[in-house]
């Protein structure tokens, strides 16, 4: 089945293939910062991404070639090393260390090349020079090396920055250097009051120093994937200025486009509004699991909504996704014992409109509307092998690891038959096909259950006894 997705620079829905001969699938998404513990804003791309590539897996088997990176030089990184009177290393390998706990508890599935900035800098370097001698970059009085935007025609094409005020936030420093206010850093010179003891050999003719943010991408793209690649991954903050700026060095430097394809995932709000520690509604999947809640539960609530749609993250959908988890599991465990021991088959095409919906756009509240349909119609007593491997099936496209606790210690003890009506409404609800949702909901009711919608998930409840 064909995989199409909405292209951030075309603007259109276009479908996913291998463009290389060898039929190998070139897939890179942008990794963290490793200066503090990703919080679950960052995992919610990450979480879709991981169901993109297992999507992918499926449709291109042994064939996908997934590189994600990790930033362990910057600002923030150096910034906190100092904080600390820690040596860089040794504070992006301790975040670098829970990053990896977190993916694990969450299911994601390793990339298969993961690069570090720091173990690249010689590729960085050698593009810088390539830049510097074709005159898309220069030397700056202090040493530092900036790119020209304006040698870059296409500049503005993935953001639509030229439609719009360009808005340049940067230093004073760096506004002393630069030949235009837009122009970007490739290359900083070293200063001890900033950077401690981080610095490198420069690019020829450049100071010692560090490279920029922008180039550290750029170049691990080209060591581990090629110099055109068929799907670059990444949140909607990194759109402008870093996606921009990877496209202009990597094409000047190239002569060659960076990716065929563009996909972006939306912000994730808490309680209808940005995460913040001061509002109090910023968590780390740590805090969470704290608060008695599944790494299952968490992962199930990010991909809840859209991806291309901004998701209100609500404690109340956790309750709901560790019912829904629930439910899954109850039905995975009535599969089993219908069928007992016997041959294995092929997937039926019992979950097909799951499948239907990852691959249009990575739908997945429809997907998860239709598995909950299918399971909610489903007559254990006619179960066939094909069945339990479709199941099976789609808890691998999805991520979902029911052998792991799925409800928290506050979660509401819900029968599997209710969760399953309440993820049928929720799917009507989405569909807007009002009706189906009031009639499901009244026979929630009669049953003795209330539902409450959110914005982006709802809460079940039983109804108080008179």
């Amino acid at each position: 089945m064909a995989i199409k997705l909405f292209d951030s620079l075309t603007r259109e829905s276009r479908e996913l293939r291998p463009a290389e001969a060898d039929g190998v699938f070139r897939f890179y998404n942008c990794g963290p910062t490793v200066w503090a513990p990703a919080h679950i804003g960052n995992f919610r791309t990450f979480v879709i991404n991981d169901v993109l590539r297992r999507l992918l897996e499926l449709e291109f088997p042994g064939k996908v070639r997934h590189v994600r990176n990790l930033t362990d030089v910057d600002d923030r990184t150096i910034g906190q090393a100092r904080a600390e009177g820690r040596p860089l290393a040794e504070i992006t390998g301790k975040w670098t260390e829970k990053f990896h706990a977190d993916c694990a508890a969450l299911n994601c599935l390793r990339p298969h090349v993961e690069p570090t900035a720091t173990g690249n800098i010689r590729e960085q370097v050698d593009m810088i020079e390539v830049l510097m001698k074709k005159g898309n970059a220069y030397r700056s009085a202090d040493g530092s090396v900036y790119f020209k935007i304006g040698s870059f025609p296409g500049y503005g094409s993935l953001s639509r920055i030229r439609e719009r005020e360009l808005k340049v936030t940067n230093s004073a420093s760096d506004a002393d250097h630069k030949d235009d206010a837009g122009d970007f850093a490739l290359w900083k010179a070293f200063k001890p009051e900033e950077d401690g003891e981080v610095k490198w050999p420069g690019p020829n003719g450049a100071a010692q120093g560090r490279p920029g943010w922008h180039i550290e991408c750029s170049a691990m793209i080209k060591r581990h994937l090629g110099e055109t690649i068929d799907l670059h991954t990444g949140g909607v903050d990194l759109l402008f200025p870093h996606h921009e700026n990877e496209i202009a060095q990597s094409q000047c430097c190239n002569g060659a486009t960076l990716a065929r394809h563009w996909y972006h995932t939306e912000h994730l709000l808490v309680d209808g509004t940005t995460m913040s520690k001061s509002r109090g509604n910023y968590y780390t999947l740590g805090d969470l699991v704290e608060k008695g809640h599944s790494a299952m539960a968490v992962r199930y609530a990010l991909l809840a909504g859209h991806p291309r749609k901004q998701l209100n993250f609500m404690l109340d959908s956790l309750h709901a996704a560790e019912s829904a988890l629930a439910t899954l599991s109850q039905f995975y465990e009535g599969l089993k014992s219908a069928l007992r021991a016997g041959p294995s088959e092929a997937p039926s095409k019992l979950f097909d409109g799951v499948f239907r919906a990852l691959a249009d756009d990575l739908n997945i509240p429809s997907a998860f509307g239709a598995l909950f349909t299918a399971i909610n119609g489903f007559e254990l007593g006619g179960a066939k092998p094909g069945d339990l491997s479709a199941f099976e099936r789609v808890m691998l496209a999805l991520g979902f690891d029911l052998s792991r606790k799925a409800s928290g210690n506050d979660a509401v003890d819900c029968p599997a038959g209710i969760s399953a009506l309440a993820e049928k409404r929720w799917a009507a609800r989405l569909a807007k096909d009002f009706a189906s949702a009031d009639s499901l909901r009244r026979q929630l009711e009669a049953a003795g259950w209330t539902m409450r919608d959110g914005k982006d998930g709802f809460a079940l409840e039983p109804m108080k006894k008179a």
